[in-house]
């Protein structure tokens, strides 16, 4: 390969699990992650927002996602985000019920709502409290009695998979998409990418990597996420001066209410 490319890059991404070519990588990716929450494997879904190399090289992408459904019309929905920050939780829940709730056309009914499935794959660590790669979110109360279900989000924290040796499907895809910028066909691949989807899902990084045209493509992506995450980053920092600013003035003013009353305990005297 000319150049490594990074698998979690938004364009190349899209190309892997949305574009229809690729439509049997996704449907494994899908059974690879959920399989065990499905009642039968998936064996085709309908990309509802397909990838169009059009939109990067004009650089119009606005939709990062890859969304689906499969014939029974359950809806899923994966998505990368390299950087954590302020309110990703939120924003997860949030995409996940906008997706649920947009099902429902004018005059539709409750009982035509079907099962939304969001997969998140997150370079950085959002859960600090244990070791685990896999989260699985559904609507559970306080004895795990599920509500229904019509929900579920998974996050898969790629930063904390360590695993030596790839054990199932599940783990070869989390694995591809941490250590995927490092891999080269011409040196000699790893044996547990010698199936035939990481092949596959290896000619697709080699697109990007040979092609001179999608190689400029994934670079402006690149390039573009880059200035992103400077601003967010940014962004961040001054929100912390900021809240440390307000917290001085409180302590400030706390310290003033303290001088006050002593002041007025001594005029008393």
């Amino acid at each position: 390969m000319k150049h490594q490319i990074d698998p979690k890059i938004d364009c190349v991404f899209k190309a892997l699990l949305g574009a229809e070519d690729n439509r049997n990588l996704l449907v494994h990716f899908l059974n690879a992650v959920i399989g065990s929450d499905l009642i039968t494997p998936l064996t085709t879904v309908d990309i509802l927002n397909p990838y169009n190399d059009k939109e990067y090289l004009e650089d119009k992408l606005s939709i990062v996602d890859v969304k689906a459904r499969d014939n029974d019309g359950n809806i899923y929905q994966i998505e990368v985000q390299l950087v954590n920050f302020a309110n990703l939780s939120e924003r997860i829940v949030y995409n996940w019920a906008d997706i649920y709730s947009q099902q429902l056309q004018q005059g539709e009914g409750y009982h035509q709502l079907m099962p939304t499935y969001s997969i998140w794959l997150l370079a950085e660590n959002l859960i600090k409290e244990d070791l685990d790669y896999i989260h699985v979110f559904k609507m559970r109360d306080n004895k795990g009695r599920v509500l229904n279900n019509h929900c579920g989000i998974w996050l898969l924290e790629l930063q904390k998979f360590s695993a030596p040796q790839v054990e199932n499907e599940q783990q070869r895809w989390i694995r591809f998409f941490k250590e995927g910028e490092q891999l080269n066909d011409e040196t000699g691949l790893p044996e547990w990418m010698t199936t035939n989807e990481m092949r596959q899902a290896m000619s697709t990084l080699k697109q990007f990597s040979e092609k001179d045209r999608d190689y400029h493509a994934y670079q402006a992506r690149q390039n573009y996420l880059r200035e992103q995450l400077s601003r967010d980053y940014q962004y961040e920092e001054a929100l912390k001066r900021e809240r440390a600013a307000l917290e001085l003035v409180k302590e400030k003013d706390a310290e003033l209410e303290r001088l006050k009353e002593l002041l007025a305990k001594s005029n008393l005297h």
